[in-house]
């Protein structure tokens, strides 16, 4: 569980994030929704550490990252598991490599159980077959699975992704969504996913925060998406006809 109590970041004059207060539960996929501009962005980097926030704390199960000694903040960083935008895979190592590259690095383990670990995780994002390959050789789907398989490679207890559909297309978005949902529950992680996908909200929406100006204005569920009539929401998602749709369709359902 992550909880977040107070945050507030600012860049010189540019108030970015202004008192975010949310809980993260693991076991859930928690979506940070929000227009370009929000502070989403922003948020993500302050809870993977990559921006130290001005005001207010983060606590993984307890532990506050502010407060955490030098060694603290290494322990934390390897519970850390991340899924980049654009996969961020090493093009000159296979695809079995750069799932290696983590254990390599920082397990504390033998070569047969470092193997071992790699051939698991491929195999749980079925890509058993495609170890020998490069980045170059693959489709972008099969990399954004490489990249997850990397990401969950260290046992983490947070998993953090950036727009982990970008780039695909609706068929193999959804497939990463249920990836992702998959192994959240498997592995009972923490998953905190930055998206600006409706599809992904409406498909594994356990837990949903939108952000406005740098403010939490509505959380809920991918079922309270659909019925709320906060204007924060409505204006966000309700744009298109589709979703219009899809909410009129759920208000005659409870009637």
């Amino acid at each position: 569980m992550i909880e977040v109590r107070g945050l507030e970041k600012s860049f010189d004059d540019n108030n970015v994030l202004k008192g975010v207060d949310v809980v993260f539960k693991k076991g859930k996929t928690n979506l940070i929704i929000g227009r370009s501009g929000s502070g989403k962005t922003v948020f993500l980097k302050c809870l993977l550490g990559l921006h130290l926030a001005d005001k207010g704390s983060i606590l993984y199960d307890g532990r506050d990252s502010r407060l955490m000694e030098r060694k603290e903040q290494g322990k934390l960083r390897q519970e850390l598991g991340m899924v980049f935008q654009g996969g961020a895979l090493f093009d000159s190592l296979t695809v079995r490599e750069n799932v290696l590259f983590p254990l390599q690095m920082f397990a504390d383990l033998s070569q047969s159980e470092i193997m071992d670990r790699a051939e698991f995780c491929l195999s749980r994002v079925k890509l058993g077959d495609a170890g020998e390959r490069y980045p170059a050789e693959i489709s972008g789907g099969m990399k954004k699975r490489v990249s997850i398989a990397r990401a969950i490679v260290l046992n983490p207890k947070y998993l953090f992704c950036d727009e982990p559909n970008s780039g695909l297309d609706p068929m193999t978005a959804v497939i990463i969504d249920n990836l992702l949902k998959e192994i959240t529950e498997e592995f009972d992680i923490t998953t905190v996913i930055n998206t600006h996908d409706m599809n992904s909200v409406m498909e594994i929406g356990d837990h949903i925060v939108l952000l406005k100006d740098g403010r939490k204005v509505w959380e809920g569920n991918r079922f309270e998406i659909l019925q709320t009539e906060d204007p924060n929401i409505t204006d966000f998602v309700f744009t298109s006809e589709l979703f219009k749709t899809i909410k009129g369709v759920a208000k005659a359902g409870r009637k």
